[in-house]
C-alpha cells in the first residue's frame, strides 16, 4: 500500500478533520487585516498577505487539530459559464483591461504563498473554469468526512451538512473569531436550512458578487417565502397557483424575476462535480524541501510566520 494511502486511512481512522482552506478569501483577508508597513522585506516589498496567511493557517492547525488539509484556489475567479447565465456575476469586480480588480502590492504576494506551501508540503489545488468555492464543494463531498470548510465567503453556508458531516469554520470577523457552523447555526443566522441557501441567497441578491436579487425581496421575506414553499421550484410553482396567498405586489415582483430566478441559483450554487487530480492532503511533519522553504523565508523576511507554521505542523504530528 502506498504511503499516500497509509497517511490516508490513518487520518480517516483517528477522526481528525480535513480542513478545506478558501485560500484566496483567507489571502485577500490578511492583506486587509496586516498593515503593509509592518511586514516589508528588507528592499520594502511588502510580505503582509503571505505573513498573514500564514500565521492564519498556523492558527488553525492549533487550534482545530487536522488531520489533512487543502488549499483551494481561485483558476477562474469569474467562470464563463457563470456569467453566460447571469452577466452581472462579478461584472463590478473587472478592470478595465481585464481580470480581476486586485490591489496592486497584494497580486505578487499570491506566487510567494504557493511557493511557500510547496515547500512546507500543504496541498494546494485549483481548477481550470472554477472558482475556489467550486473546488471546495467538490472536496467537501468527495473526501473522507468530517470535513471544516475555512472561509469568510457567506456563499459556503450551503456546504454545511450535518450528516456527514460538513462545517464552515465562517471567519468574517477573523480566525481568531471563526464561527464553527453547523445547520442549527445557519437556520439561526438566516432562517433557513443549508441546502436551501442558494435559493436564499439568489431572493435576497448580493452586490459583492452582482446578483441583483428580487427587488423589494430582503433576508426575512426570502427567509419567510422558502419556508412556506420549500424553495424557488416551491416558490415559482406556487405563483402559478390561482389560489396561493401572495400579497399583490410580491407576487409582481416574483412574476418580473422569473427569467433571473432561473439561473440565479444555478450561479450561486457550487460545483461539487469539479474534475482534480488524486491529491494528497496528509499534513507533513516536518517540511517537504527544507533547503527552499529556507530560501523563501530569508529572501520574503518570513521567518517567524514560518517558523509558526511548521512548528504547529510538528506540535501536532508529536501530539499524535
Amino acid at each position: 500500500m502506498s504511503s499516500y494511502r497509509c497517511a490516508r486511512l490513518s487520518a480517516v481512522a483517528s477522526q481528525s478533520p480535513i480542513l478545506l482552506i478558501d485560500a484566496p478569501s483567507l489571502y485577500f483577508r490578511a492583506y486587509f487585516g496586516v498593515p503593509e508597513s509592518a511586514a516589508k522585506t528588507a528592499d520594502g516589498q511588502p510580505v503582509n498577505a503571505i505573513r498573514g496567511f500564514l500565521d492564519m493557517l498556523a492558527q488553525l492547525v492549533r487550534t482545530r487539530r487536522p488531520g489533512r488539509m487543502v488549499c483551494a484556489l481561485d483558476h477562474d475567479w469569474r467562470p464563463a459559464w457563470r456569467v453566460e447565465l447571469l452577466p452581472s456575476y462579478k461584472a463590478h469586480r473587472v478592470a478595465p483591461a481585464g481580470g480581476e480588480v486586485v490591489p496592486d502590492t497584494l497580486s505578487p504576494q499570491v506566487p510567494v504563498i504557493l511557493d511557500v506551501l510547496a515547500a512546507i508540503g500543504i496541498c494546494a489545488v485549483g481548477a481550470t473554469g472554477y472558482e475556489a468555492d467550486d473546488v471546495l464543494g467538490t472536496l467537501s463531498v468527495t473526501e473522507p468526512a468530517p470535513v471544516e470548510v475555512v472561509s469568510g465567503d457567506r456563499d459556503l453556508f450551503q456546504l454545511v451538512d450535518d450528516t456527514r458531516p460538513v462545517r464552515l469554520l465562517y471567519v468574517g470577523r477573523g480566525v481568531a473569531k471563526l464561527e464553527a457552523c453547523d445547520d442549527a447555526a445557519v437556520r439561526a443566522r438566516y432562517g433557513v436550512p443549508a441546502d436551501r441557501y442558494a435559493d436564499f441567497a439568489a431572493l435576497r441578491g448580493d452586490p459583492s458578487d452582482g446578483l441583483p436579487g428580487v427587488p423589494g425581496v430582503g433576508e426575512k421575506t426570502a427567509a419567510r417565502l422558502i419556508e412556506r414553499y420549500g424553495g424557488l421550484d416551491g416558490i415559482l410553482a406556487a405563483l402559478d397557483a390561482p389560489g396561493s396567498a401572495f400579497a399583490p405586489g410580491l407576487r409582481g415582483r416574483l412574476d418580473a424575476a422569473r427569467d433571473y430566478l432561473a439561473v440565479a441559483p444555478k450561479v450561486v450554487r457550487v460545483a461539487t462535480d469539479v474534475p482534480l487530480p488524486e491529491l494528497n492532503t496528509a499534513l507533513p511533519t516536518a517540511p517537504a524541501d527544507p533547503q527552499r522553504l529556507l530560501e523563501l523565508a530569508q529572501r520574503w523576511n518570513l521567518a517567524s510566520s514560518c517558523r509558526r507554521l511548521v512548528d504547529a505542523l510538528a506540535a501536532l504530528a508529536a501530539h499524535d
